[in-house]
């Protein structure tokens, strides 16, 4: 599981694997609130969402932050069936507006890392090392061709009749 914080810099992990640099999961979070009031659990499944598993928000980052958006008034508290469900306030919109941008990156950040995150799935251990064994003979043999067009077309060619024999391997593809 990753932390709620890492150190600012751009795009990604930073160098202490944390994702969210300062005030960003604050920002997140009301982004979120200000699309759609929930309470803290779908909150939190909603975020884990929009990064499609490769960030799993914890109740201890999640839970603090929402009561620092309600202290800052950016949110306010409605109970519903038992439960808080939080609400973006005026001023709470109104920083969503004006961090608009911050938060499409945010979500930019969030789409380039779910699109990798099926990379960090137990099964694909097995197939990536050969993988990247396969992109590197491709480039090795491609540099001592020096560019040579037939050799680049077949290398191509080999890359997508793998493509094609792998895909075929896939289940839903059976009928």
């Amino acid at each position: 599981m990753m932390n709620a914080r890492r150190s600012s810099g751009a795009g990604g992990r930073g160098p202490t694997g944390r994702f969210f640099g300062p005030g960003e999961l604050r920002l997140a979070i009301l982004a979120l609130i200000a699309e759609q009031p929930g309470h803290g659990y779908q909150v939190m499944s909603r975020l884990a969402d929009r990064f499609n598993g490769t960030y799993e928000p914890s109740a201890g980052s999640i839970y603090p932050t929402l009561q620092l958006l309600e202290d800052e008034g950016l949110v306010r508290v409605e109970p519903a069936d038992g439960r808080k469900v939080y609400h973006a306030t005026e001023d709470g919109r109104r920083a969503v507006e004006e961090q608009a941008d911050d938060i499409e990156r945010l979500w930019g950040r969030a789409a380039s890392r779910s699109e990798w995150g099926m990379f960090r799935e137990p099964e694909a251990a097995e197939i990536v090392g050969p993988a990247l064994r396969l992109v590197k003979a491709a480039v090795k043999t491609l540099a001592h061709a020096h560019g040579d067009p037939r050799v680049v077309e077949r290398i191509q060619e080999v890359f997508v009749d793998a493509r094609h024999r792998i895909e075929q391997l896939d289940p839903r593809r059976r009928g």
